[in-house]
């Protein structure tokens, strides 16, 4: 086992209503209907966001080049303002860290933002690193599941997870598809850094022990989600029919999962979602049979920040940890992604 030993958060810095992110939308979406468009970023029960710029500095990025730099200069600045925040709360000095891995699907960097880091926060010099693109929502807890892994192999070491989303640098102006409509309702910026370390660690820690992990891969669904890459930037792939596949697949999946543990969904306390939008979050709850309340923290985190791609499960976990559950109880870390995809991950308190 390993032991979760802090997670920090940060959200970006511009924190706006969603009503003038609506705004903004309609203006830089000649043709929408208003009223439609209100509809819409009404039924994401969203209600603030946070953007790495102000509002009026997004006609400015023109092309991608410009919005790549944007994300490149602000990923570091926030990527290293989360890691410094967990290994202070976990009272790790920056030099034991032995293990970086970053994760975003919003931009893309070569030398990659770890490696930018390095310096930035006084790591040693032999930090393995490992940067992940691609994974989108379910990055985060894809993350927390690598980590782990690495620490069963060197179970002396600490390893951190960092990821940066800054998913307003990918909207599409003048891009009326269903799915780019979706998506300025959903999606808002932030970062945040998990610290963990193997089962022989020197430090006393008082977060969860992530027990297991799981990845699932539902052939033939590549594009329910993800990114079509243009010389405009990122332009986004949304499947409706993603809560259908959540429905078909997500129980038996999680049932699998907790069966080879000894467990049933009755068994756990805790469940840490990645909050993808509300319709997500209904499948997520029909097709668990899950108690009112189970989602609450991730309901809560999608109305203050929105949808934070694979940032938004460790907010959620954040905001888990802050009211500790009882000790011995089970918790399920788990988010869904490009591929289409799920990562489960087990802990216990």
């Amino acid at each position: 086992m390993s032991r979760i030993a802090s997670v920090h958060k940060v959200p970006a810095p511009y924190r706006h209503d969603q009503h003038e992110i609506t705004d903004l939308a309609r203006a830089s979406l000649p043709g929408v209907d208003p009223a439609f468009l209100h509809r819409l970023h009404t039924a994401a029960k969203v209600r603030s966001r946070h953007t790495v710029l102000p509002l009026d500095a997004y006609a400015s990025l023109d092309d991608f080049g410009k919005a790549n730099d944007v994300f490149i200069s602000n990923a570091v600045e926030m990527g290293s303002e989360a890691v410094q925040g967990a290994l202070r709360t976990a009272g790790i000095p920056p030099e034991a860290v032995d293990l970086l891995v970053f994760a975003s699907t919003t931009g893309m960097a070569a030398p990659s933002i770890d490696a930018r880091l390095i310096d930035q926060l006084a790591l040693r010099p032999d930090v393995k690193r490992l940067p992940v693109f691609g994974l989108g929502c379910a990055a985060g807890a894809a993350g927390v599941a690598r980590l782990h892994d690495y620490l069963r192999g060197w179970p002396t070491h600490v390893a951190v997870l960092v990821t940066v989303e800054l998913c307003s640098l990918t909207f599409q102006r003048e891009d009326t598809s269903p799915a780019n409509l979706v998506g300025s309702a959903l999606f808002g910026d932030g970062a945040a850094a998990l610290v963990a370390q193997g089962r022989e660690g020197d430090r006393r820690v008082d977060g969860p022990m992530v027990v297991a992990t799981r990845s699932r891969f539902y052939p033939g669904t590549e594009r329910a989600m993800g990114w079509d890459i243009t010389s405009s930037g990122f332009r986004i792939v949304l499947d409706p029919g993603i809560p259908g596949i959540v429905r078909a697949h997500l129980a038996a999946d999680i049932d699998g999962f907790l069966v080879d543990h000894g467990l049933t969904r009755n068994d756990i306390g805790t469940w840490i979602c990645h909050p993808g939008g509300p319709k997500v979050l209904d499948a997520i709850a029909d097709t668990l049979d899950l108690p009112d309340g189970a989602l609450d923290r991730s309901w809560g985190s999608l109305a203050e920040v929105g949808n934070l791609s694979s940032a938004s499960v460790l907010h959620v976990l954040w905001d888990t940890a802050r009211r500790r559950p009882p000790t011995g109880t089970w918790g399920l870390l788990f988010a869904l992604g490009p591929g289409f995809c799920a990562e489960l991950v087990l802990l216990l308190w």
